[in-house]
């Protein structure tokens, strides 16, 4: 092996062995109702490793129910992560009306739909670079029922 093979190697070793913020998806509720659909807010919680903060570069997001994309975005610049903490990141998500009305034969009787809400914070990490963490949750969204569209 010569010489560039092995530095090859030690950087790639050292570059997978970097700790890395580590996050999940803790909730995502409904949020608010409006003429033109219906918002829901999903939170983040990632536990930053190091000692100092760590810029967020954005947060992409896609949510998907009968394998069809219903919403999806990105957040740029939504912050950072505080040294050695977790940090709650918050996702707003925007549905339209009309795209909930296409999916009314998953909706049924219980007035609810199943999801899949697929998220990667993109955040710049010391010698890496950007580094994007995925996540994703599966779950079902309840929708608001007239009584709550009509407040």
């Amino acid at each position: 092996m010569d010489f560039m093979d092995k530095a090859k190697n030690f950087v790639t070793d050292t570059v997978a062995n970097i700790k890395k913020p580590e996050a999940s998806i803790t909730d995502v509720d409904l949020k608010d109702v409006g003429r033109d659909g219906i918002s829901y807010l999903a939170l983040l919680s990632v536990f930053n490793p190091y000692g100092v903060s760590i810029p967020v570069g954005e947060i992409k997001y896609t949510l998907k129910s009968a394998n069809r994309v219903i919403g999806s975005g990105t957040i740029p610049d939504p912050g950072s992560l505080k040294g050695n903490e977790k940090t709650v990141l918050e996702v707003g998500i925007k549905v339209a009306h009309s795209v909930l009305m296409s999916l009314m034969k998953d909706i049924g009787a219980d007035w609810d739909i199943d999801y899949c809400l697929e998220i990667g914070i993109v955040v710049d990490l010391p010698v890496v670079g950007n580094f994007t963490i995925p996540l994703s949750h599966n779950g079902e969204m309840k929708l608001p029922n007239l009584k709550q569209m009509l407040c």
